[in-house]
């Protein structure tokens, strides 16, 4: 039985920030140092990114929101960025990461012809950047109107890799029974947790991350789509080194990054071997050149990984347009991130039925997920 990704769905808040505005923000900030200043200005100018959106209202630069209310994030008369509470922060999430998480799903549902959402047996939440229960697989059920007796999981705070778990455990339930259909819904409000600080991971962080959503309908049922992804095999493997090198922690002022400078080179040392697993499910692939596989879908966890990436497997640029383009407009989204790469890829005009993706997506462990597709109809557009 074939177990297809049917539909994939991308939401993001209204909120845009541009990174050279929210760079001179950062850079002036009272209290940081001069060292902090050039790390700042240094990590902003080389990210890639050019936009992230922010589910934060208050750093809106353009419209410059008016509220009765003191702000929490940011003071726009000063414009000082604020240092709120983990409370404070994460019920910013509660309200914002609902609705994301419903209309992602909702829209998802809606894109997947011949499924209603009646159909859907199962729901996946993922998200490591906020928490609530009962938690965001239950209100995408009260939201959507699901059968009541939908059953529910939530992955939580495993980082920027987790939506490969989530579609591997999608899977593994369609394999199961091939009359599942799987809502996979990923949420990460990464901005409520930026903060001023001189220490380098944490300016890293600020100058990465951003907001976004993704959903996804996985079943095995044959609903005759254009355009959509067999899921053929994923992978796990944890590198010999890096544990200290990426982590995701709760603080008392929000959750804190720690994401050595060193990832990329990690990454440099062990892509191999962390691939060779994946490609042993199919030995003709395994057989061929990196660069004859068609598609890279490339979690962008900064542009410094994707160039590593490039170089160390000997892709040709064109390879990782839709990883770069992600970044560029996006930024790092954690987890939902390769699920707006692979819609890239899927929505690439002239694209074919056949081609394979190989995806990756690094985090906390530092773990290396997995995931290799083939598409499934053509895309009409050219």
């Amino acid at each position: 039985m074939v177990v297809t990704l049917t539909a994939l769905e991308v939401a993001v808040p209204e909120t845009v920030l541009h990174q050279d505005e929210v760079r001179d923000i950062f850079a002036s900030q009272p209290g940081i140092s001069r060292l902090a200043t050039r790390l700042v200005n240094a990590s902003f100018n080389a990210s890639g990114i050019e936009t992230r959106h922010s589910a934060v209202a208050e750093m809106d630069l353009q419209e410059r929101p008016e509220s009765a209310e003191a702000p929490h994030f940011f003071d726009s008369t000063n414009r000082h960025i604020l240092n709120p509470s983990t409370r404070v922060r994460n019920d910013v999430y509660v309200d914002e990461a609902t609705q994301l998480y419903v209309d992602a799903a909702a829209a998802a549902v809606t894109a997947c012809e011949g499924i209603e959402n009646t159909d859907v047996t199962h729901v996946i939440t993922v998200s490591c950047t906020g928490f609530f229960s009962p938690g965001p697989d239950y209100r995408i059920v009260r939201g959507l109107d699901l059968n009541p007796s939908v059953q529910r999981y939530h992955l939580g705070f495993m980082g920027c890799y987790a939506a490969f778990p989530a579609m591997r455990q999608a899977k593994t339930i369609c394999d199961a029974d091939p009359d599942a259909v799987v809502l996979v819904v990923s949420v990460e409000l990464c901005s409520i947790h930026v903060r001023v600080s001189d220490d380098p991971d944490t300016i890293l962080g600020s100058s990465l991350f951003g907001d976004g959503a993704a959903a996804a309908i996985i079943t095995g049922r044959d609903l005759n789509g254009e355009r959509a992804l067999q899921l053929d095999h994923f992978e796990t493997v944890i590198t010999p080194v890096g544990e200290e090198a990426m982590a995701w922690n709760i603080g008392d002022n929000g959750f804190e990054m720690v994401l050595g400078t060193y990832v990329p080179k990690i990454i440099d040392a062990h892509i191999i071997d962390a691939l060779a697993p994946l490609l042993a499910h199919d030995p003709p692939l395994a057989a061929r050149d990196y660069r004859e596989i068609e598609h890279w879908a490339i979690h962008p966890g900064g542009r410094s990984i994707l160039d590593k990436v490039e170089a160390k497997l000997e892709l040709n640029a064109q390879q990782l347009i839709p990883s770069r383009e992600v970044l560029r407009r996006f930024g790092n989204m954690s987890s939902a991130t390769v699920m707006f790469v692979l819609k890239e890829i899927l929505e690439q005009p002239g694209s074919t039925a056949g081609e394979r993706i190989c995806s990756m997506a690094f985090g906390p462990g530092l773990t290396v997920e997995t995931g290799l597709f083939t598409t499934i109809g053509a895309n009409p557009r050219e």
